[in-house]
């Protein structure tokens, strides 16, 4: 993702192109039954979030409501209506990890990073989220930024993780 969708400020010509690439992508993937998913994905990729207008495109384009697409946007998490940072963090608040300290980690990442959750820094830099669980149970409290999983995660150690990026 270029540091412009991050920002989501795309210029005229960047916002066309993306347009185009999502255009190609649609035209690919629209007559393939239980498309729309893969379609939204790779339109999150392209663009880097998913906004009313370009939903609406994908709508008009693929001849189903508005309301099918908006839908599954809204349903699954990992689909975002504004632009989203360069990096996302998750921590984990499943059973084993809330009683290991995960709230601990969520309050000083709100402070550390000043945004709440399910927002992004002004810096574009981080997309702050809580995750359910992320099947690191074992090794609680644990969060993940981007791909990569921290396990036994504490106050202490935010810091030192939050610097390599």
């Amino acid at each position: 993702m270029n540091e412009m969708q991050v920002k989501g400020t795309l210029t005229k010509e960047e916002k066309e192109k993306a347009y185009s690439q999502i255009a190609s992508v649609i035209d690919l993937y629209k007559n393939k039954e239980g498309s729309l998913i893969q379609i939204l994905h790779l339109a999150q990729e392209i663009y880097g979030h998913l906004p009313l207008e370009l939903q609406e495109f994908i709508s008009m384009n693929m001849d189903i409501p508005l309301s099918e697409v908006s839908g599954v946007v809204s349903f699954y998490s990992f689909f975002s209506t504004v632009p989203r940072g360069e990096h996302t963090i998750r921590v984990c608040l499943g059973t084993a990890c809330y009683v290991r300290g995960g709230k601990k980690i969520v309050e000083y990442l709100q402070e550390r990073l000043g945004v709440e959750l399910g927002g992004t820094t002004s810096d574009g830099k981080f997309t702050f989220e809580i995750a359910r669980c992320i099947g690191a149970c074992g090794l609680a409290p644990a969060m993940m930024i981007d791909d990569t999983v921290y396990k036994q995660v504490n106050v202490n150690k935010l810091d030192k993780i939050l610097d390599q990026y």
